[in-house]
């Protein structure tokens, strides 16, 4: 028998793309590549992308990636829950105090109470530390909440964290290259922030908080959310007539919706001059609960629901 063996090259390493080129070519893989090349292809048009990210994406250290997709002008707004616009910058200052909860689907009712107790606060298998990131954030806004009630100053959520890394007001608890950080690139580029229920965040709470207690003198110090949804109408009014506007779904709920809302909004409802609605694509927004579980895969309530499940 002859003992040859067959040669075989070694593969080379190269980018991303490449990989995804070779790899990813058939199925769900296929249509990753698929929404890649029609990204660029938008992009190399003049055309403009929205991101949306739900979920705990942030937590999940998703500006590794996005932070130099802004610095990149591949990134041109972005609509975000309250969540994940603080969680950016609780990982900032206090990365090295989380923990993770590898086996976090078997914790006790017991094991839950010992991580409250330990003032850990769980996302899914990460834990963000209250002292070390929460409080640590809270210390430093509320100064600006405070002091903007004082002058009669009105601003978005974001603009405060805005102003605090611009001023490098949290730099000396840096615990992460601030390049990693995507809030920190959208402050540095001024990009376009579109945050819907901002309220029921953990910074949300703590301004309702501040008012309640009389901390804050005027409660519209913080711009509201209906403020937030004319804002990013003007922004799309004034953009879609020069650019094709993209929409890049990461995590659906509020974040997806609120965004969508504007454009059928403009059109519907203001009803001034027509505005593209998503370059004429049909736009799917996931929420978070259309889906269910059956023995052979996962099956969804779209297009529409027409019975009711019962999931035991």
């Amino acid at each position: 028998m002859n003992n040859q063996i067959a040669k075989v090259d070694r593969v080379k390493t190269g980018s991303i793309s490449e990989f995804i080129d070779r790899h990813y070519r058939h199925f769900n893989a296929a249509v990753l590549r698929d929404a890649a090349d029609a990204s660029v292809a938008h992009l190399d048009r003049g055309g403009k992308m929205m991101i949306t990210l739900a979920g705990a994406m942030s937590t999940g250290e998703l500006g590794i990636s996005l932070a130099e997709m802004i610095r990149q002008d591949k990134v041109h707004a972005i609509t975000c829950t309250g969540a994940n616009l603080e969680e950016d910058l609780f990982n900032l200052v206090a990365r090295s105090k989380y923990e993770r909860i590898p086996n976090y689907r078997e914790l006790s009712p017991q094991q839950e109470k010992e991580l409250l107790a330990r003032h850990l606060n769980r996302v899914t298998d990460t834990c963000i530390p209250e002292e070390e990131a929460i409080r640590r954030i809270e210390k430093v806004v509320i100064g600006e909440w405070v002091v903007a009630a004082r002058k009669k100053e009105r601003f978005f959520p974001h603009e405060f964290l805005f102003k605090i890394l611009r001023e490098c007001r949290l730099k000396k608890f840096y615990e992460i290259d601030p390049a990693d950080s995507w809030m920190m690139a959208a402050a540095q580029k001024d990009l376009p922030l579109f945050v819907p229920g901002w309220e029921d965040s953990t910074l949300g709470n703590i301004y309702a908080a501040r008012c309640i207690t009389g901390a804050i003198t005027d409660v519209h110090t913080a711009r509201s959310g209906i403020e937030y949804m004319i804002e990013l109408a003007e922004w799309y009014g004034r953009v879609s007539p020069e650019s094709s506007i993209g929409f890049f779904q990461i995590g659906g709920g509020i974040a997806g919706d609120f965004p969508i809302c504007v454009v059928p909004m403009l059109n519907q409802d203001v009803v001034r001059t027509p505005v593209p609605e998503w370059g004429g694509q049909k736009v799917t927004i996931m929420m978070e609960d259309d889906a269910y579980l059956t023995r052979e895969r996962m099956k969804w309530f779209r297009p529409r629901q027409t019975a009711f499940y019962l999931i035991r």
